[in-house]
Order: C-alpha cells, then sequence, then structure tokens
C-alpha cells in the first residue's frame, strides 16, 4: 500500500519551502507568506528528456546586435539604463506616489513614438491601469507629448493587453502600473501576490518572444519597498528607483539592479509646470545665488554614483527659545549632524549644547556620504562664530571623532567638477593628496584636522564686521 503524500510549504515572496507551516518565513522572514501546496501525485521516476527548440551554438556565432541597447530619447534615462533600452528588457520603474513617473514615462513614450516613425517601425502602446485615456491626454497637452505614433489603452486584464500587443506588434509597451493589472488564470485579488507575480510572467514571456522592451510602473510600501512578491524584481531585467521630495523640484533615478549596464549611475530631472526635463547640470538646482557672503554655507561634491554632484550645506545658530535646544535637518543624516556638532565642540571649542541648530542642503539635495563631513563642519563653525566661509571654497572629507580629516574616494573627480563649476580653492584630506594631479584652476589645500581646515576656511572678519565696514565706505 502507498503512502500518501506528505504537504509541503512554500513562501510566496522568496521561494523557500519546509514540511511544517510557520507564520514567518525562515528565509526572508517576511509574515503571513508562507502556504500549502498541494503534493504531487506522480510517481518519483527518472525525468524524459526533450529535443531542443534549436541547438547550442558556439558563442562566437551567437549575434549581439539583437541585444544593442537603443536611445529612449531622454539623455538622463539613458545614463541610468547603461546607454538606452535594449530590445526584450523588462524594466521596472518604482517610486512613490506623486514623484512624477508617469510624467516621465508619458515623455519617453511620446520621444519613442516619434522616433518610431522615422525608422518605420511600430508604433509605442501605453497602458493604463489607474487612469482613463483621456486624463493622459490632458497631461500630454500639457508636457508636449502629443504623437500619432503613441497609442493609448485604458485597460486592467491581461488578456486584453496580450491582444493589443498581437494587434498593435508595437516597438515599446509601457504599463502603468503592474499591480493594477489582473489575469484569469490566477487567483487573488488584483495587486496580490498571486496576481502580479503570474501578470508579470506572462509579460515577459510575451516580451521576449518578440524583442519587445517594456517598462513597468511599480508601486512601494510605506516603508520604500517595490510591493509585490520579491520574485518580481528578480524576474526583470532592471529596477529603477525614482526618488525626490514632494515639495522639492529636483528628481534622481537610480537603478538598483541592470542586466545591461553600471548600477551605479544616477538621472537627475527636474519637475515643473510643464513637465519633467532631464538635467545634465543640475548644479543650479543644489547652490544658491546669493552674492553676499553669508555665514553658515559651504560648498561640497559628493558622488552619486560615478556623477559628482554640488551640494551646498547651509546650517543656522540661533539663541533657543526655552526648555532643551533644537537640532533639525533636512536632506542629512540627523546622526551625523549630530556627532559633527560634538567633534565641532570637543575639537574646536565650538560649543552649540544651550543654542538651537539647523542644518539642511539647497535644493531638496540628499545626502549620506561621510565626504560631506568637512563641508558641514566648516558651516556650523561659521554659523556659530557668524564668521563667513571664504569665496569659492569648496571642501570634502570625513570628518572623525578625534577631528582628523580622514580620505575620501574620488578626490580627483571632485576636484574637475569644482573647477569646471568656478572654485578657486579646495580643502582636502592630507592624507593622500600627494598622489593627485593638479586640476587647472584651483588650488589644493590638504588639511590634516578639523581644527586647521576652520581657520583656513573663515575669513578673519565676523559678518557683523563686515556690514559696518561696508556702511562706511558708502
Amino acid at each position: 500500500m502507498s503512502k500518501k503524500p506528505k504537504p509541503h510549504y512554500r513562501c510566496s515572496e522568496c521561494g523557500w519551502t519546509g514540511p511544517k507551516w510557520v507564520g514567518q518565513c525562515r528565509d526572508c522572514r517576511a509574515w503571513g507568506t508562507v502556504e500549502e501546496v498541494a503534493p504531487t501525485t506522480s510517481a518519483p521516476g527518472r525525468t524524459q528528456a526533450l529535443a531542443p527548440r534549436t541547438s547550442a551554438e558556439p558563442i562566437s556565432r551567437v549575434s549581439a546586435e539583437v541585444a544593442r541597447a537603443r536611445t529612449t530619447g531622454v539623455s538622463e534615462l539613458d545614463r541610468v539604463l547603461g546607454g538606452g533600452i535594449v530590445p526584450g528588457a523588462i524594466v521596472l520603474l518604482a517610486g512613490e506616489p506623486g514623484v512624477g513617473k508617469s510624467t516621465l514615462l508619458l515623455d519617453v513614450a511620446a520621444r519613442a513614438a516619434a522616433d518610431s516613425r522615422s525608422r518605420s517601425t511600430g508604433p509605442v502602446l501605453y497602458i493604463s491601469g489607474e487612469e482613463s485615456a483621456s486624463q493622459i491626454r490632458l497631461r500630454a497637452e500639457r508636457i508636449g507629448a502629443i504623437d500619432d505614433a503613441l497609442l493609448l489603452a485604458a485597460e486592467t486584464s491581461l488578456e486584453t493587453i496580450l491582444g493589443h500587443i498581437e494587434q498593435q506588434d508595437p516597438s515599446l509597451l509601457i504599463i502603468d502600473s503592474i499591480q493594477t493589472i489582473h489575469s484569469t488564470a490566477a487567483e487573488g485579488g488584483i495587486g496580490g501576490i498571486a496576481q502580479v507575480r503570474t501578470v508579470t510572467a506572462q509579460i515577459i514571456a510575451a516580451a521576449k518572444q518578440r524583442n519587445l522592451p517594456v517598462i513597468l510602473v511599480g508601486h512601494v510600501t510605506k516603508d520604500g519597498g517595490i510591493a509585490g512578491p520579491r520574485i518580481l524584481e528578480h524576474l526583470v531585467d532592471v529596477v529603477c528607483q525614482f526618488e525626490g521630495e514632494r515639495h522639492a523640484r529636483l528628481r534622481l533615478l537610480r537603478a538598483v539592479k541592470n542586466r545591461y549596464g553600471p548600477t551605479d549611475e544616477v538621472g537627475c530631472f527636474d519637475l515643473n509646470d510643464t513637465g519633467i526635463i532631464g538635467l545634465p547640470d543640475p548644479s543650479g538646482l543644489f547652490l544658491s545665488h546669493t552674492q553676499t557672503d553669508t555665514p553658515g554655507t559651504c560648498i561640497t561634491v559628493t558622488l552619486e554614483g560615478r556623477r559628482p554632484m554640488p551640494t551646498e550645506i547651509q546650517s543656522l545658530v540661533a539663541a533657543t527659545g526655552g526648555g532643551s535646544p533644537r537640532r533639525t535637518t533636512s536632506g542629512l543624516e540627523h546622526s551625523r549632524v549630530a556627532m559633527m556638532l560634538a567633534v565641532c565642540q570637543a575639537r574646536v571649542g565650538v560649543d552649540t549644547s544651550s543654542l538651537d541648530v539647523y542644518v539642511s542642503t539647497v535644493g531638496g539635495a540628499r545626502t549620506a556620504e561621510p565626504a560631506a563631513d568637512l563641508a558641514m563642519a566648516i558651516a556650523i563653525i561659521s554659523a556659530a562664530l557668524d564668521r563667513p566661509v571664504r569665496a569659492n571654497l569648496v571642501a570634502f572629507g570625513e570628518v572623525g571623532l578625534t577631528g582628523e580629516i580622514r580620505a575620501t574616494t574620488g578626490i580627483q573627480r571632485r576636484l574637475q567638477e569644482a573647477a569646471r563649476l568656478g572654485f578657486i580653492h579646495a580643502l582636502v584630506p592630507a592624507i593622500g593628496s600627494e598622489s593627485l594631479n593638479p586640476v587647472a584652476g584651483i588650488t589644493i589645500i590638504p588639511v590634516a584636522n578639523l581644527s586647521i581646515a576652520s581657520r583656513l576656511a573663515l575669513t578673519k572678519t565676523t559678518n557683523r564686521e563686515m556690514i559696518e565696514q561696508d556702511n562706511q565706505s558708502e
């Protein structure tokens, strides 16, 4: 008498299997994702080999032309994708609501549609599961994304979408968003784990068969992760994250995963009333345009992947209104700012323990890079002493708890970007500065500790004294 097969359990997020049900997955630690899998009734045996559809061939004979990247018409998006979008590639674009995902992709769709007409290829198919075609048309008029080769359809059925693909034979498919599409072949509600997994798998199969590039929009959870099963990120070829403060114009596009290019490139965009525009040179958003020497400001150059980004750090030190002093930050890590305040007090003698301190970046820029420590500390010291930073000075370097300036990566690239923007003095870590190549137009000043750096960075007169001198000269 044959034994009854025992059931087993599998995690819908990561695929972990086990003989017993548990509330939390042993592998990915997700709660409520372990489900019972029906046991197989077939007797164990030897797997039968099948004849392959195509024969294996030497790698030297495999054509690479099919996998050549094709430009999207948006240079900042091409930068992140590694030169463009590859035929048959599946790109997942995720971001918070209102960050500009749909606006960016509508602009990409219009540019790709114009390119498809010039090359006599198929149209661009834009599928929306969240908005009607009329709503998309209104946005397209606002940003100037009207083209006859751009086809719109408001659909939520996978089977209908596959029918559109068969009928139109598009050169690019955009689905906004994958969590709103459902299939009759899967159980569960729209946006559920089973639905998202089934819909994505069938779209990928159709795209690979036709060498059709596809861009999927993905929702994010309150924790910032991509909604749906974790396997979704494993199935697609490229995962991009669209970031930005809701009330700021700056938007950053990062590649979290890229099978066709690097993952250390960042695209910059400006979101305004007329649409979203790529920024090859975003320094105008990150630097203030004031012409006066104001205490509490210092410029640094951070690295977003391989891209140098100028960032202005501003600090304000004011008398407290009573109670505990406030520590407010924007664009910087609160713990990093607290550490810089302690170092400034212990190593430079600038005591802000009884004062309110506000530290922020300009233009909504965010940085967690230790190389911004030196500029942050100089801005705090400048505000506390009411002494402006010398004109045309840039500073970067990690500040240790002992006050020493530690070496950081990419100093040469930072110096070249600072020189391009017109800075003439640069405070850099003394360690490793002897191996730096000279940069035309900028003077490199190695500093060993924060005390020396602050003395070199600040002017000898306070802002109040400078105002009095200006009034007397007038």
